[in-house]
């Protein structure tokens, strides 16, 4: 007789504006950046323990930004002032994770139009001579650009530059940690959204758990503290796991990071398979007692818990259900040089384009201060964000 289905395999998952250049003179072109008021879904726990250090409540800039040293370029018309960009490597990826990338693929951008090594290391060090102070390297995958150690080494070398993080994967991960430490990568998050090998399979559309979990605790043996886990929660498949996950901070210096699903281009994406912070939270008070808030920084994008007992941590990522845009402080630069300044914006400018035309640094700085000038206050309502054209987060970058 054969076994029955698992409960997992019934849940089916199913434009930019660029910068043009006529002969080198600059003009940009930007679409409107949708702005509503952010909802929540339910309420199951506690205001108490909810409200205890919210995350994000003030965007106000600093009075001492100009003895930081920090350029006017990276504050926008709301105070915020913007200290960590996100750099996406490359749009290719070893998995093929279904919120990720659509069931029929997506047309990557040629290589030739891929930013080089030195166009990345000449825009970064843009960025943090302006003030940024933290870079995080995503992709797709970034471990499998061929030239990722080298991109690593030379970041780490930037002046004023205090972190350098990696989102990845984990499949090839392991035998690099090792080099990566050396090459000045000192933050290391880890994709991994479930603990079931079949489960991660469907989900991937690949083999890989064992070694995901090897390069977890490979990255605890070579001295990472915290090791980031990032788990993307959805009704259905994962949400079952919720304490499994949390048990992995008991003995281990382990951030797990559990982050509402969110609407991308081709991800199939409804409030149905969301489930909410809230949720969740009542999910682990229920099952540990000891679980309190950490008082988080201004600019944080989880909200931090600890449990009495454990080594690590526990956060959740509200980006559906409890907006942090007062606070955001990020940038994004994708791997065709595209220049973003919110996740869930459409309007994205090339500066791939500039650099390629000859445009000097002070051009450069015009561009980028002028795109972040045009951030909102705070992106979209879920619903809207899930009707608003953007990119599948493959291009976007993790």
């Amino acid at each position: 007789m054969r076994p029955p289905i698992p409960r997992f395999f019934h849940w089916n998952l199913g434009c930019t504006t660029n910068f043009n250049l006529r002969n080198c003179a600059t003009r940009l072109l930007f679409q409107s950046i949708h702005s509503n008021a952010q909802g929540s879904i339910g309420h199951y726990v506690d205001n108490s323990l909810l409200n205890t250090y919210s995350t994000s409540s003030c965007g106000i800039l600093r009075e001492d930004v100009a003895k930081d040293g920090a350029s006017n370029m990276l504050v926008d018309t709301f105070g915020r002032l913007h200290t960590y960009l996100r750099i996406s490597l490359t749009e290719r990826c070893n998995l093929r994770c279904q919120y990720c990338m659509p069931a029929d693929g997506v047309e990557l951008t040629p290589n030739p139009k891929i930013l080089t090594r030195s166009e990345i290391i000449r825009v970064a060090n843009l960025f943090v001579s302006s003030g940024v102070d933290k870079i995080r390297l995503t992709g797709g995958e970034p471990t499998i650009r061929k030239d990722f150690e080298d991109i690593c080494l030379e970041l780490s070398k930037l002046k004023g530059l205090r972190t350098l993080a990696i989102t990845t994967n984990g499949i090839t991960l392991a035998r690099k940690l090792a080099r990566l430490k050396e090459c000045g990568v000192n933050l290391v998050n880890i994709s991994l959204d479930t603990l079931v090998p079949a489960k991660f399979e469907f989900m991937t559309r690949r083999k890989g758990h064992e070694r995901v979990m090897e390069s977890i605790r490979t990255a605890i043996d070579v001295g990472y503290n915290p090791v980031k886990v990032n788990c993307v929660v959805m009704r259905g498949f994962n949400d079952d796991e919720i304490c499994d996950f949390i048990e992995l901070t008991r003995d281990k210096p382990i951030n797990v990071r559990f982050i509402e699903f969110m609407p991308f281009d081709g991800n199939v994406w409804n409030a149905k398979k969301l489930v909410p912070y809230k949720e969740m939270l009542d999910i682990a008070v229920k099952r540990f007692t000891g679980l309190q808030r950490i008082k988080d920084h201004p600019t944080e994008t989880a909200k931090n818990f600890c449990i009495d007992g454990h080594q690590g941590r526990v956060s959740f990522i509200t980006s559906m259900t409890e907006h942090f845009c007062a606070g955001c402080n990020r940038l994004r630069l994708l791997a065709d040089g595209n220049f973003k300044v919110c996740l869930f914006g459409p309007s994205e400018v090339s500066l791939r384009d500039p650099i390629r035309c000859g445009a000097d640094d002070d051009e450069l700085r015009k561009i980028i201060g002028a795109a972040i000038k045009r951030k909102k206050a705070s992106h979209a309502g879920m619903f809207d964000i899930a009707k608003t054209p953007n990119r599948p987060m493959i291009h976007i970058g993790g």
